[in-house]
């Protein structure tokens, strides 16, 4: 069986209003991860997953094109414990 991690992330470029969240939210769920996305004032999303490690190392090579509109510059990865989460949500 998988290690359950989590993961912390910040996306940055053109990632607000390309439909960046709900693709997460539609990826991670494809994925059989929890957690959350959100928009930040800076432009960037913060991204919080946790599941399976190949299922977290999946979506992070994913966060780094994102959906077909945006336009990914960075994604920084920080490694967390797992935490319980319901679902995937867009916040």
């Amino acid at each position: 069986m998988q290690k359950k991690i989590g993961m912390h992330c910040f996306v940055s470029g053109k990632v607000q209003g390309v439909w960046f969240r709900a693709s997460t939210q539609d990826k991670a769920k494809e994925l059989g991860l929890t957690g959350w996305a959100c928009n930040l004032p800076d432009g960037r999303v913060e991204v919080i997953a946790c599941g399976e490690s190949d299922k977290i190392n999946e979506l992070h090579e994913w966060l780094k094109q994102g959906p077909r509109l945006a336009k990914v510059m960075d994604v920084t990865r920080e490694e967390l414990e797992w935490q319980e989460h319901e679902r995937f949500e867009v916040k």
